[in-house]
């Protein structure tokens, strides 16, 4: 009894001292509570020792790893009997890493965040924790699923299991946490439906779920969240409409719910979330027109609907949002005009209104945005005057209004606005003098105002934007001569100033701009030679520079655009030969010289550009054969028309398909093509002596057992800032220039005699080694068995098919997964007869030093034959080689097809996919993603995963049991250069559903 209270009630009674009675009974309510407290301390120490051996029996589950990191988590001997001695000491988990107690000692918070656990959740008992209310896990490798005993964490209040290797299902359980504010889940493999039983926890504040493969519909129940702040649902699966129930999210500040398959409308009852500042719903599929409502939200701050296909015009009532800050709406299908209520918007500082249908003119009132710092209207239907005092604020950085029908001049603001980092105007009918619209801008990096209406001359004070990359002036009325100062531009990647009517001389301070990718400075009245200083722009992959008055000769430092792709000079004056510099343009796929006064040979050298798919060399006098040509096996379109050439036209499909048009006007070109003349025969008896020749002098020559063969892939074009590889090292050895003693020599020392630490792999008939030579190319050398090279007849044809397959295949695209699938539509489609190589798989793809595929082993190739029936006796590897081989033995296009499809599932599961192809042969099966996925990376989020989806779709089409439904080798090539995929395949991000 409290001391206090008994002397009160003395003094109540009139008493004096205490009696007996009483002291007895003070000594009694000492006892009871010292024996409360002690059972209390025995209580509290029983669960503090369960606590620490449950988290110490976790912890031995964890990888090494992780174990080092939690050292401090140790316990003592005996604990379990001795409670008194060792209350105090690190037997009770407070004082460990991660750990946090409550007054008595019992854990209530658990922050393991970013601390290099791998491992799972399912030795944690999570009955140890009854009162354990934080639980952070958060950016670690934890994987497995979350086991449902998480309910037991009744105190819970905080639960991060973010950006971890979480999978299966989100155990329903989770909503018997009813004491939970924050549930984040984020970034993990979580797959299934979002349980409804979330719908239990009124308590949360934070709901995040985004990044993982969660698919079906957002559950109605969500709407029960009341306290609900925050929500974001991003990056996953989910599909149907958005439910009219998330209305009821009064108190929801944040709404995320993007990359998506939501359908249906935007919901009027969004209108009642009057606390929502932040509302993010792009790349959906949302249809309808935007709700009123939605301009009733007077907190919102940020609004983003990119991508969907919302249609219908922009409300009116949009000028209610006082506070908004950021509008997105590019890509949708809106119409109508601009209301003028924009101009209400004083807060507004970033506007996207991008690739909609638009009309009407930007109305005036745009000039109130006081804020604003980007401007984007691109690809509308806009007409009109652009507001002139656009940058009235000086805070304009970004300007786009390209692809739409705007007239009059660019606004005079502009020539102030020192901000702009980036404008583009291009494809409008603006007007106006360039010289007097645009000052000096120390922060612009891009602009193009091409394809307009505007005159004038380029002013030297461009050479003062030094940070620009991209200047395009092209399709304009611009007069006067390239200032030289362009070259203090050093950072410049595109330079186009095409279609104008300069004149002059093209600088020579241009062969400063070492950074430039593109020139373009077709269709002026430029003259003058191209000086010699720009073989300085070795990063050059695209030149224009036709329809000119250039003259002089073509300059052999062109030798140095290593990386060069295209090249256009037609239409100038050139004169004399071609340097033969322009055979290091390995990479060239197209080139034009036409209409020139080129005269000469053209040299030998040609025969190193296998990558050219186009030339153009007609109207010129150019004189001699055509042997020069003879090896371009890549080329596809040709024109040599009225040059002095003479002699037999080349062998090869380029020549042989041209119409006659591409050949005429020369004086003495024979060959079998329609309109020229048939060339002398040879006989037979010639033609056996020359092929026993080749037999008898040649393959000797090579070494007899060592047949050389280097793929050196050539990188495709990436126009969006890519830059090209340097690869002017890596040529081809035509035949004719090939000295095979010599290189036999280097191939042996280069192999220390063909040792086995140089061996890349080993086949039915030869070992291929990796060779460097002396002049530091790298290369791949085929070393035929002994057995191979005695009187067998099968190893001798196999021999042969490999020199036949690889003297008819150049083409520049054998490179990583795409470039396999360029080379295989050549060798099915462009090669004649057809090849069919018979043996795709991982063991005959070669890397290089930079990652780049190169197709080998040709000694199974057979070349499909007209009118026959093609079979064969079975080839290839076993795991790739189609089914039907097993019973048909009839070889066609489709077997490779089937490997290839093999091969690229192999390498994005890192494994070959085994059983899974039965799978996905079975018309029944629904393949998800998560399946062909190396399970050893982060999963893909973004453009990453769509690709991987594209790659997986593609791939899934080529096992089709049925050779004939499988795609084309072209087609595969045009759907992976693409970025729409068209089978008959339907595709989510989460899965593959077989139609």
């Amino acid at each position: 009894m409290n001391n206090h209270l008994l002397h009160h009630q003395r003094k109540i009674m009139g008493m004096g001292s205490a009696s007996a009675f009483e002291k007895v009974c003070s000594h009694i309510s000492f006892a009871l509570i010292t024996l409360f407290v002690a059972s209390s301390i025995v209580a509290y120490a029983s669960t503090s020792f369960e606590e620490a051996d449950a988290l110490v029996t976790w912890k031995a589950s964890l990888q090494n790893e992780a174990q080092s990191q939690l050292s401090s988590w140790t316990l003592l001997p005996n604990n379990a009997t001795n409670f008194s001695t060792n209350l105090n000491s690190s037997t009770i988990p407070c004082t460990w890493i991660g750990i946090s107690c409550n007054p008595v000692g019992s854990v209530i918070k658990i922050n393991l965040s970013h601390s290099s656990l791998e491992g799972s959740l399912h030795e944690f008992l999570f009955s140890s924790f009854i009162n354990l209310e934080y639980f952070d896990l958060s950016q670690n490798s934890l994987s497995g699923t979350i086991p449902p005993q998480i309910s037991d964490l009744s105190n819970l209040i905080y639960l991060n299991l973010s950006i971890n290797q979480f999978c299966g299902k989100i155990p329903p359980e989770i909503g018997l946490i009813t004491n939970l504010k924050v549930l984040c889940l984020d970034i993990n493999k979580l797959h299934g439906t979002i349980p409804q039983e979330i719908g239990q926890l009124r308590s949360l504040n934070v709901l995040a779920l985004q990044s993982n493969y969660l698919d079906g519909p957002i559950p109605p129940p969500l709407g029960n969240l009341s306290n609900l702040g925050y929500l974001c649902l991003d990056q996953n699966s989910l599909s149907g409409s958005i439910p009219l129930e998330l209305g009821n999210l009064t108190n929801l500040v944040e709404l995320y719910i993007n990359n998506n398959s939501l359908t249906g409308p935007l919901p009027r009852e969004i209108g009642n979330l009057k606390s929502l500042k932040y509302l993010s719903l792009q790349k959906n599929n949302l249809v309808g027109s935007i709700p009123a409502s939605l301009c009733e939200l007077g907190n919102l701050t940020y609004i983003d609907l990119f991508q969907n296909s919302l249609s219908g015009a922009i409300p009116q009532e949009i000028g209610h949002l006082k506070s908004l800050i950021f509008l997105q709406l590019s890509v949708n299908q809106l119409n109508g005009s601009f209301p003028t209520s924009i101009g209400k918007l004083t807060q507004l500082e970033i506007f996207y209104v991008c690739d909609n249908q638009i009309s009407g003119s930007i109305p005036q009132e745009v000039e109130n945005l006081m804020k604003l710092t980007v401007f984007r209207v691109a690809r509308n239907k806009l007409t009109g005057y652009l507001p002139q005092n656009i940058c009235q604020n000086g805070l304009l950085r970004n300007f786009t209004a390209n692809g739409n029908n705007l007239t009059g001049p660019i606004p005079k603001s502009l020539r102030n606005c020192t901000t702009l980092y980036r404008v583009r105007l291009d494809g409008n009918q603006l007007t106006g003098n360039i010289s007097e619209v645009f000052g000096i801008y120390p922060n612009l990096y891009f602009i193009n105002i091409a394809n307009n209406k505007l005159h004038g001359e380029i002013s030297p004070n461009w050479g003062k934007s030094s940070i620009l990359t991209n200047l395009e002036f092209g399709g304009n009325g611009i007069t006067g001569t390239i200032p030289s100062e362009i070259g203090d531009i050093t950072k410049l990647n595109v330079l186009d100033l095409s279609s104008n009517h300069l004149v002059g001389e093209i600088p020579t301070e241009l062969g400063r701009l070492t950074s430039l990718v593109m020139l373009i400075l077709s269709n002026n009245q430029l003259s003058g030679g191209i000086p010699s200083e720009v073989g300085s722009l070795t990063n050059l992959d695209y030149v224009d520079v036709s329809n000119n008055k250039l003259s002089k000769s073509i300059p052999g430092s062109v030798g140095s655009f290593s990386g060069l792709f295209y090249m256009n000079l037609s239409y100038n004056e050139f004169s004399q030969g071609v340097p033969i510099q322009m055979g290091k343009l390995v990479q060239l796929s197209v080139l034009d010289l036409s209409h020139n006064h080129l005269t000469g040979e053209i040299p030998t050298e040609f025969m190193n550009l296998q990558s050219l798919q186009t030339m153009n060399i007609s109207h010129n006098n150019f004189s001699g054969t055509l042997t020069a040509f003879e090896r371009l096996y890549g080329l596809l379109d040709v024109n040599i028309a009225y040059n002095q050439f003479q002699g037999q036209i080349p062998n090869i499909k380029a020549f042989q398909d041209a119409p006659i048009e591409a050949l005429e006007g020369n004086k003495g070109l024979c060959g079998e093509v329609k309109g020229l003349k048939p060339c002398q025969l040879v006989t037979t008896d010639k033609k056996q002596r020359i092929h026993d020749l080749v037999f008898m002098i040649i393959f000797p020559l090579l070494g007899v057992f060592v047949l050389l063969f280097a793929f050196m892939g050539l990188t495709s074009f990436i126009r969006k800032g890519r830059k090209p590889r340097n690869i002017q090292n890596e040529i081809l050895y035509p035949i004719s220039t090939f000295d095979g003693k010599e290189m036999y020599e280097e191939i042996l020392a280069a192999t220390e005699n063909f040792d086995a630490m140089y061996c890349l792999g080993s086949g039915g008939y030869g070992t291929v080694y990796k060779a460097q030579l002396p002049s530091g190319d790298i290369i791949a050398v085929k070393k035929i068995h002994a057995s191979s090279c005695d009187g067998d007849l099968t190893d001798q044809k196999e021999f042969h098919n490999e020199i036949v397959a690889l003297t008819e295949i150049r083409h520049r695209n054998i490179v990583k997964l795409y470039g396999v699938s360029h080379a295989l539509a050549y060798m099915h489609h462009d090669c004649s007869p057809p090849i069919v190589h018979r043996d795709i798989s991982s063991k005959n793809i070669l890397l290089d030093s930079d990652y780049e595929a190169h197709v080998s082993d040709f000694g199974t190739a057979k070349l499909l034959k007209q009118d026959s029936s093609n079979w064969t006796n079975f080839a290839g590897t076993y795991g790739y080689v189609a089914p039907e081989l097993a019973y048909t033995m009839q070889v066609t296009e489709k077997c490779d097809v089937y490997s290839f499809g093999v091969l690229a599932l192999e390498v994005i599961e890192g494994n070959h996919p085994g059983d899974f192809i039965y799978s996905a042969l079975s018309p029944s099966t629904n393949i998800l993603l998560k399946d062909v996925l190396d399970q050893r990376l982060q999963p893909p989020t973004g453009q990453v995963r769509d690709e991987l989806i594209k790659i997986v779709t593609i791939a899934t089409a080529c096992l089709h049991a049925n050779p004939q439904s499988r795609p084309t080798m072209l087609r595969i090539s045009r759907l992976l250069s693409s970025t729409i995929v068209q089978i008959p395949t339907t595709v989510t991000s989460g899965e593959l559903v077989r139609v």
